[in-house]
């Protein structure tokens, strides 16, 4: 193998795949990344099993090869170069690096023990906006699980439902759903929510077209000259639509910075009751407030001008509310609920793709 690359083109390559190379795994080569040329093109691939990376970039390519590298060392030499030329060539497993004022090698371990994802044979295409996708990933992936006992949460639910695509994630005490766009396939896939973080990393400022192609067990997403493979998620999805109420008894709509700031104050108060904060709407003096309680500390009462459609009070975790206002993007956030014990919803007055609902602590 020799060939030419430029380095800001292989840094952010190596950026791009390093993060999914896995360090920790019972197999050593999962740390390292691939490197092999392709049609004139250098690819770069990572992958832990469970997600892959392969991000391709132009190269003027003399002689045909492939090896495997540790991911690490290779992101954090490449980066520390100067912009400009780097050449590279293998010799007896042996990967040589120079550029006008440095030169290197590093040790390489044979591509032909590299594990390979296998590719998607019949799946279904389809495609989305970039732009769309990224903003959708935002608004839901940070309700997603963590916890691996129950899998089916630790995923975003990508299903189309009355000609319409949408996604959605819980962990059971929150729940975020956001419609894509129009769709006449039938899509019901289980995507890990890990995976999507790095989707999301590498959308970036993409505008064009994603390209999405699945299978029965993996789903491929093209951006640009990157693509993200990962194997889907098993199980049925829970029928989160009737967790979502249609009514409510209480609502108010304010600032949405308005919101943030007096959820935040309370939230300083909440540290010790695991963010544990009392939201009031009174329709009389036209007011939201949120009271929180530090049996060490002191206490705090904090509150804002809304339009408030009947009076209420709930209790609810500080971080959830938060996460779901900082996703909205518009001006102003309405909140709405029927009583202490049921589930609440956030969104933004104008708009009707985004759903935000978080369940109530006990007071």
């Amino acid at each position: 193998m020799k060939l030419q690359v430029t380095q800001e083109n292989l840094s952010k390559a190596l950026g791009h795949v390093s993060r999914v190379a896995n360090s920790r795994g019972t197999l050593p080569i999962l740390s390292n990344v691939l490197l092999k040329t392709v049609d004139n093109r250098l690819s770069i691939s990572a992958t832990n099993l469970d997600i892959a990376i392969t991000h391709y970039i132009g190269s003027k390519v003399s002689q045909e090869g492939a090896i495997t590298v540790p991911a690490r060392l290779m992101q954090d030499f490449v980066s520390s170069l100067p912009s400009g030329v780097i050449d590279l060539k293998l010799e007896d497993n042996k990967l040589h690096i120079s550029t006008e004022k440095y030169q290197s090698v590093i040790n390489g371990v044979s591509a032909e023990d590299f594990p390979v994802m296998p590719a998607i044979a019949d799946g279904q295409d389809w495609t989305i906006p970039g732009k769309t996708l990224k903003t959708g990933l935002q608004q839901v992936v940070l309700a997603a699980s963590s916890d691996e006992a129950r899998p089916v949460l630790t995923g975003v639910y990508f299903h189309s439902h009355e000609g319409n695509l949408f996604i959605v994630a819980t962990d059971s005490y929150r729940l975020a759903e956001k419609k894509l766009n129009t769709t006449k396939q039938e899509i019901n896939l289980l995507v890990p929510a890990t995976a999507l973080q790095d989707l999301l990393r590498i959308l970036g400022d993409e505008e064009s077209d994603v390209q999405v192609t699945n299978d029965d067990q993996q789903i491929l997403f093209k951006v640009g000259d990157v693509e993200l493979v990962t194997r889907l998620i098993e199980g049925s999805y829970p029928d989160y639509r009737k967790l979502i109420p249609s009514n409510f008894v209480s609502s108010a709509s304010l600032k949405r910075s308005d919101f943030v700031n007096i959820t935040k104050v309370s939230s300083l108060f909440a540290r010790e009751s695991a963010g544990s904060v009392t939201i009031n709407l009174e329709e009389g003096p036209k007011q939201a407030s949120i009271r929180s309680i530090a049996s060490q500390i002191g206490e705090n009462t904090a509150s804002a001008s809304a339009e408030v459609a009947g009076d209420g009070i709930i209790t609810l975790n500080s971080r959830y509310v938060l996460d779901a206002l900082n996703a909205l993007n518009g001006d102003n956030a309405m909140i709405s609920f029927n009583g202490k014990l049921e589930a609440c919803l956030i969104r933004d007055p104008s708009v009707k793709d985004y759903t935000h609902v978080i369940m109530p602590l006990k007071s």
